[in-house]
């Protein structure tokens, strides 16, 4: 029996290879602006589309050359939502040092913690049973 992810640890390590999770490491790696859209879709719980994570992402990216400045903002808020430490090193030097790995990372815990980033976080809401109330 797997063992549910627990607070304060990553469930999976900063470096990646693509055996590991293919699909983490290929969006990241070969289409940043998408898995931090997706990213940004989940953690605002959807009021941040996709698209838009995406174009903010990619006008940052475009204009001033540091598109790590945005997926670090979710980064950090990722490590808040799951109370996890700041490994291997602060938010911004790891996204800029190794922006993919950290993407990657970040697209993986969530992932591992039941909030897929590619079926969005509309499908993911519709997916949690709601809970019944007994009137009398």
């Amino acid at each position: 029996m797997k063992q549910p992810p627990q607070l304060g640890q990553w469930t999976t390590g900063f470096f990646c290879r693509a055996f590991v999770d293919l699909e983490a490491w290929s969006c990241a790696f070969f289409c940043p602006c998408i898995a931090v859209g997706r990213i940004a879709n989940i953690v605002d719980r959807g009021e941040t589309s996709c698209e838009e994570g995406c174009c903010i992402y990619c006008g940052i990216q475009w204009i001033t050359g540091m598109g790590f400045l945005y997926s670090c903002m979710y980064r950090k808020k990722v490590r808040d939502m799951f109370d996890l430490p700041p490994e291997p090193c602060n938010d911004i030097l790891t996204d800029w040092c190794c922006h993919s790995c950290s993407i990657s990372q970040v697209y993986r815990e969530l992932k591992n913690r039941g909030l897929n980033p590619t079926k969005g976080y509309k499908v993911i809401q519709q997916t949690v049973p709601q809970v019944q109330i007994m009137q009398k």
